[in-house]
């Protein structure tokens, strides 16, 4: 797909700005340099499951190479294991719930391409047999017009494997950090999917409770491992 503007900010996209320096020459540009290091990325140390940087969590909040809330969900026996691991790209600041809630609740489909670059370096360093997006109910799904996690999987080029299913649900935004760790079950899946590798795919990271709600369900279908590549940490 050949865009000539910026689809955050729609201005004209110019190679000469130093796109060369941010991107391989085969890649398709999608937004300009000023609005690209708005997105900051997540460097440095971060928990080991979730990828929350460290550097910025409060030391009551963190042990060793992890944070409080991972360290939590693994001494659950229910959730010991689940995901074993979360990746995320971006820090949730203001630029970046700006640019997601155009995609998800405006309907701008074309964003879904302007996370490829961000993913690119990502994917290639994950072992994965199959990439499964979050699903959407088919209430959401219809007030949406289409699935986020399915549409950056088709933007990058792979084939989502739609694995899960999901009832209808309150939405996440509405609910409290606690009534989203104490969700009900929302998934199903009616596949067999022995010793398989999946990657799950998302937008936000917040509390880890829709991951590894699916998570479970797969490995409860057999899946050898679960990890998540999400494109925000909350």
């Amino acid at each position: 797909m050949i865009i000539n503007h910026c689809l955050v900010c729609f201005s004209e996209l110019m190679p000469q700005m130093g796109w060369t320096t941010l991107f391989s020459k085969e890649e398709s540009h999608y937004m300009c340099t000023e609005c690209y290091v708005k997105f900051e990325k997540i460097e440095g140390e971060t928990c080991k499951s979730c990828d929350r940087p460290l550097a910025e969590t409060e030391p009551q909040f963190k042990a060793g190479n992890r944070c409080l809330d991972c360290i939590r969900w693994e001494e659950d026996h229910e959730w010991a294991g689940t995901l074993e691991r979360n990746h995320s790209l971006v820090h949730y600041n203001d630029f970046a719930k700006e640019v997601i809630a155009r995609y998800k609740y405006r309907g701008d489909y074309l964003l879904s391409y302007l996370f490829v670059p961000l993913i690119k370096k990502k994917l290639q360093l994950l072992s994965f047999d199959a990439i499964v997006p979050i699903p959407l109910s088919e209430e959401r799904l219809y007030e949406r017009g289409f699935n986020q996690a399915e549409a950056i999987i088709l933007a990058y080029g792979y084939q989502p494997n739609n694995l899960l299913t999901r009832i209808h649900s309150e939405k996440q935004s509405k609910k409290s950090r606690s009534e989203r760790i104490h969700l009900s079950q929302v998934f199903q899946t009616k596949i067999n999917i022995p010793n398989k590798k999946i990657l799950l795919i998302d937008d936000i990271y917040t509390t880890g409770s829709t991951l590894r709600h699916a998570a479970k369900v797969l490995k409860e279908a057999g899946a050898q491992s679960i990890t998540s590549l999400t494109i925000a940490r909350g």
